[in-house]
């Protein structure tokens, strides 16, 4: 029984990267205004016709996400933030760049270091800047994930209003899926002592219910404030236990 699950835990996450690959070129295609690139080369430089293959991009990315410290951040949330893109993409001025922030956004991730937005968006400059986008395109993508540091976009700031939602949706999950989310942060943190953690953690909870709103996109207003609120203060009912 063990061993078919584990099977089947291979073959989701197996399936999953197949298309989180699609999807990357796509997008990478998408912004670049259909120029494909070549079938070699790749991240460090190499290109056909003068544009980059983005397939080694997606390599390098990929193995970010699947590294052993990560228990939330993993393949699994950055398909979910990509699905809560797709839904709501008509609110962002500009849904690919959205969606390649997306990719970045978690690409460093270290739960004991504090600057991982930023080392995220360092590493989405210098590798999109060589991936065939424009020098604007750049910096919003850099932008954007910095924005991940507060999840608090200007109004009017319709990509990162979309970005900071899909990230955010975790949050209004059915009770179950929240529960296994907060039980997955706990294990990223597992060198944290108990009390602490619950200390810590019940802190960032209440900083976020005491936002005005938490979602700022019609959609995440309508369909994720209540859940979330909810979910929130169900946690840290449970953590003060």
């Amino acid at each position: 029984m063990a061993d078919d699950t584990h099977a089947d835990d291979n073959r989701r996450n197996r399936d999953r990267d197949l298309d989180l690959r699609a999807r990357w070129h796509a997008t990478l295609l998408d912004v670049r205004g259909g120029v494909s690139g070549g079938t070699s080369g790749g991240a460090s430089g190499g290109t056909s016709g003068g544009t980059p293959d983005p397939a080694p991009y997606a390599d390098n990315l990929l193995a970010r996400w699947a590294e052993p410290q990560r228990r939330y951040h993993t393949t699994a949330h950055l398909a979910a933030v990509l699905d809560h893109i797709d839904v709501l993409e008509e609110h962002a001025d500009d849904p690919g760049l959205v969606r390649l922030a997306a990719w970045f956004h978690d690409a460093v991730y270290a739960p004991d270091r504090s600057e991982n937005e930023e080392r995220s968006a360092r590493l989405a400059e210098r590798a999109l800047s060589g991936a065939g986008l424009s020098e604007a395109q750049v910096a919003e993508v850099a932008r954007l994930v910095r924005l991940t540091v507060t999840h608090d976009p200007a109004e009017g700031d319709h990509n990162g209003e979309t970005l900071c939602d899909a990230d955010l949706a975790i949050l209004a999950a059915a009770p179950d899926a929240y529960a296994a989310y907060a039980s997955a942060v706990r294990e990223e943190y597992a060198f944290v002592p108990d009390e602490d953690f619950r200390a810590g953690r019940a802190a960032v909870l209440r900083q976020l219910l005491a936002l005005p709103r938490l979602f700022r996109t019609p959609y995440g207003a309508a369909e994720w404030e209540g859940p979330a609120r909810a979910n929130l203060a169900t946690e840290i009912d449970l953590l003060s236990v």
